[in-house]
């Protein structure tokens, strides 16, 4: 089997709440899904808002993968409003949306997060646009199977509200 990921078809139309007007996700995925990841513009679905019981944030993308949606959601349990340069241990998940494929990072020692920028949006502070970052070391496991992906060089932009729920 070739290794070599192919590049994602153009997306279709989407609602881009959350990614504002420079939103992105570029990564590399290989393994049991492979496919080079350039989601922008109406093609790209983000979401970025508090974890539970206030430990950090996370963003969640999502778009098409070929004939599958794909989301990835990035964890970061130590991000603040002042993490602008900051290094965070992460946990990363990919779901193969409507089909029940879940891979993911069983730790934080896995994925490194380099918050690249933070901005304030508003007044208030409880809307960033924030960008960065992601390396994993090692791959992440299929939560309820046997296989694995690789995600590397990920990088992206969207819009956190610390207000989401």
């Amino acid at each position: 089997m070739d290794e070599t990921p192919e590049p994602a078809p153009e997306p279709a139309a989407r609602a881009t709440p959350g990614c504002g007007e420079t939103g992105f996700v570029k990564a590399s995925v290989y393994g049991a899904i492979s496919s080079l990841i350039d989601w922008a513009g109406s093609g790209l679905a983000c979401e970025g808002m508090p974890r539970p019981e206030g430990q950090g944030a996370r963003m969640r993308f999502a778009g098409p993968v070929g004939d599958r949606d794909i989301a990835i959601i990035v964890a970061m349990p130590a991000l603040t409003r002042e993490s602008a340069g900051a290094e965070l241990a992460s946990n990363v998940t990919l779901i193969e949306e409507g089909r029940g494929r879940f891979y993911s990072t069983a730790d934080l020692d896995v994925c490194l997060t380099q918050i690249e920028s933070m901005n304030a949006l508003d007044a208030a502070g409880d809307r960033y646009s924030i960008s960065g970052s992601v390396y994993c070391v090692s791959p992440l496991a299929e939560v309820n199977g046997d296989s694995s992906i690789s995600i590397s060089e990920l990088t992206f932009s969207g819009i956190l509200d610390w207000n989401a729920s």
